[in-house]
């Protein structure tokens, strides 16, 4: 069996953003899992919105994310070769000049829904005498190139829909190169993927039409098309489409929001699926429960605070020495393994971490609910070095002497120590506050 070989293949018009990322991803996690190769194509033809700094953040992100690629091309370097393939098609009748601006182009689709038709080209230039190219070549009008469809249904067994079929009288024979010279990603794309001998194309379906079309440019071109898998897109927790507020969600701002790389991929590699959406302590551990089989065509809804709870779950499976090199941005050199250890169940974001040692290290205006449980609390504390050790026995004397018990104990020696009523075990900070600013928060004193 031959090693599948897929490609993601974003165009550097702007960041990468969940939507494409998922793209990526299950290219990138589908290669891993069948120890194929996985390729990153920058379809860079658009000069006019391609810029290089958003090449660049695109594969920043991905390296962030651990999506590492096999090899690259760029299609700015292979333009001579989407020429040479547009003038194979032309020999063999299979592409055509067309000389229809785009507004003579808009104004024919109009006609056409007005009567109730499809709005498909009609061909008309198909029909343009040699007289009529020559002039339109004396007035300086360049012809935009079209694929001559072949008017039969297209069938293929798709990776994630089945058997699935388009018959091509329902589309417009696509456009493969413009006006000005610039090629189209659909004739583009097919001479890579034959060229860089892809194997497997997973992409939205958004592309059903397209892959449709695409199947008989491979043919044309003397090559079998690979094998396809169209994804159901990506809504919102609502089903509705995503708000542009989070379809254009970047990666880069995610991580600038302090979410986890394996929490990103964790659940979008999982949304979709037929397998629950939990978090993971390795990215190996998602490649290897990863198939293209458990997706289905329902839809695929991606929910920020369904992220936040993964967020959250990643963070507490990271052991001290997967993360004791992150604490120096804060200057936290300082934490240590048990100090990790007692407030990772606590934190949204991993950079929480610096609240909680915060919370020990500096002042803070103590809530004093009970004062007088506070006061028996400053009376019964141990001597000798404050450890989590000593809690059980201190917390029975406290109890003993004020007769208090449960919530009513233990809630107002959490908000006098730390100010909330939620968070990290007491017993586990005492060690960080030390003996001076646990005896003035007792007492009301800001310390």
């Amino acid at each position: 069996m031959i090693s599948p070989k897929v490609r993601f293949a974003p165009s550097p018009t702007g960041h990468l953003h969940v939507g494409n990322l998922r793209t990526a991803l299950v290219n990138f996690l589908y290669a891993k899992k069948s120890g194929g190769h996985f390729m990153l194509r920058i379809d860079d033809t658009d000069t006019q919105r391609s810029k290089p700094e958003y090449e660049e953040t695109i594969q920043i992100d991905l390296k962030w994310l651990g999506i590492k690629w096999d090899s690259e091309d760029r299609q700015s370097e292979r333009l001579d070769r989407y020429q040479q393939a547009l003038d194979n098609l032309l020999e063999n009748g299979r592409a055509y000049p067309c000389y229809e601006t785009q507004e003579e182009l808009g104004l024919k689709r109009k006609a056409q829904l007005m009567s109730g038709k499809p709005p498909v080209y009609d061909r008309a230039a198909l029909r343009l005498t040699d007289a009529q190219k020559k002039a339109y070549a004396e007035q300086n009008i360049n012809p935009h190139y079209r694929f001559l469809l072949q008017d039969i249904e297209v069938r293929w067994m798709d990776l994630v829909r089945g058997e699935s079929s388009i018959h091509m009288s329902s589309l417009s024979d696509p456009v493969l190169l413009r006006a000005d010279g610039r090629v189209i990603y659909t004739l583009a794309s097919v001479v890579d993927d034959i060229d860089h001998g892809i194997t497997t194309i997973l992409r939205g379906e958004d592309h059903v039409t397209n892959s449709a079309a695409q199947i008989q440019l491979f043919e044309a071109l003397g090559a079998s098309a690979p094998e396809m898998g169209h994804m159901a897109l990506l809504t919102g927790a609502d089903g509705q489409g995503l708000s542009k507020r989070l379809g254009s969600l970047s990666i880069g701002q995610l991580r600038e929001d302090g979410f986890e790389p394996l929490a990103i991929i964790a659940l979008l590699s999982r949304i979709g699926t037929s397998d629950p959406i939990e978090a993971f302590g390795q990215l190996n551990e998602i490649i290897e429960q990863f198939s293209l089989e458990k997706f289905g065509r329902s839809t695929a809804k991606f929910d920020p605070d369904e992220l936040r709870i993964i967020n959250s779950k990643t963070l507490q499976q990271l052991e001290f020495e997967e993360v004791i090199h992150r604490f120096e941005q804060f200057e936290l050199s300082k934490i240590d393994a048990e100090f990790w250890n007692a407030i990772r169940g606590n934190i949204s974001y991993f950079q929480d971490a610096n609240f909680w040692w915060q919370l020990c290290y500096s002042e803070l205006k103590p809530v004093i609910e009970d004062a007088q449980l506070c006061k028996i609390a400053v009376e019964t504390l141990p001597h000798g070095e404050l450890r989590a050790e000593i809690w059980p026995s201190w917390v029975a004397a406290i109890s003993n002497k004020s007769g208090k018990k449960g919530k009513a104990l233990f809630r107002p020696l959490r908000l006098a120590l730390t100010g909330r009523t939620e968070g990290p075990e007491v017993k586990n900070l005492l060690k960080y506050m030390g003996r001076e600013r646990v005896q003035k928060r007792l007492s009301g004193i800001t310390a």
